[in-house]
């Protein structure tokens, strides 16, 4: 039996609620909770009661990252075995950079992208620290919402990578703030991520899950293909606009900096060896 890292609610009418449960891991992203929290959106995707999704998390921090302890030979061996796979690339079993670049593809980045495509409004709900890849989980969603104990960073320029696999920094916080973000690693907390529309409303941490709450059931409140279609609009706008194309670019451009690393200075697709991890916190504080 598969160890499950994640819990699926229904807290009100109209209301799914997907909760990262690995709270004594931080809730460190490892392969198997990303196809859980995949099949858990394909529930409530498929469930016509279901109008609104949230996605939480247990513990003090929403997510600390991808787990580095599982690196790409277990990332590559769940792919294999994977049966409901949601992107269009083989090879997971190819050495170095081509089954890297398939199973990131498929795991990390079409996967994402599915999520962000969901016809149904999301909202994420943020507490703690959200690091690197757990930036891809909230920024998927249509709505976030932060603590206001939330701290916001991408430190993968760190270990010589330009930025985690969705490189939807851009997007996020302006181009100008983008760079900013990315060339320093720094951490910003929660009301300079809200300054700069990355997050729509910042709450005390004790009223977190209520605010998410309240807000998914006004949203349930309105008409179901309404709000799909809203949703349609919005997100074809932002791919007329060019976004689509810069994610796929921006993804390219990290199996780059992979390559780069693996030819330079031998660490392979292992981030543990990585030059310069050293400096970056092994567990959130």
């Amino acid at each position: 039996m598969t160890e499950p890292l994640i819990r699926y609610e229904e807290p009100a009418p109209g209301v799914a609620r997907i909760v990262l449960a690995r709270a004594d891991k931080y809730n460190a992203i490892n392969p198997e909770m990303i196809f859980q929290v995949n099949d858990a959106f394909n529930r409530a995707l498929y469930d016509d009661t279901v109008k609104v999704v949230i996605l939480a998390a247990d513990g003090k921090h929403f997510s600390a990252g991808h787990d580095i302890v599982d690196t790409v030979d277990s990332y590559k061996e769940r792919v294999q075995v994977e049966k409901n796979r949601v992107g269009h690339w083989s090879g997971f079993q190819e050495p170095e950079t081509h089954g890297w670049f398939a199973a990131e593809k498929e795991a990390y980045f079409e996967t994402a992208k599915r999520w962000r495509n969901l016809s149904k409004p999301t909202i994420c709900a943020v507490q703690g620290k959200c690091i690197a890849g757990a930036l891809i989980f909230a920024w998927v969603c249509d709505i976030i919402l932060a603590s206001d104990d939330a701290v916001f960073s991408d430190p993968v320029m760190t270990f010589g990578m330009p930025g985690v696999e969705w490189l939807g920094h851009p997007w996020e916080l302006g181009a100008r703030k983008a760079k900013e973000f990315l060339f320093t690693a720094d951490s910003w907390n929660a009301e300079e991520a809200h300054r700069l529309g990355m997050v729509n409303q910042v709450v005390p941490r004790a009223e977190l899950e209520g605010a998410a709450l309240a807000m998914a059931t006004k949203i349930a409140s309105k008409p179901a293909f309404a709000l799909k279609l809203a949703k349609e609009a919005v997100n074809k706008t932002l791919d007329i606009q060019g976004q689509a194309n810069a994610l796929d670019a921006g993804f390219y451009l990290h199996h780059l900096g992979h390559t780069q690393n693996f030819r330079q200075f031998g660490w392979g697709m292992d981030p543990t060896n990585a030059p310069g991890l050293a400096s970056v916190p092994k567990k959130p504080a």
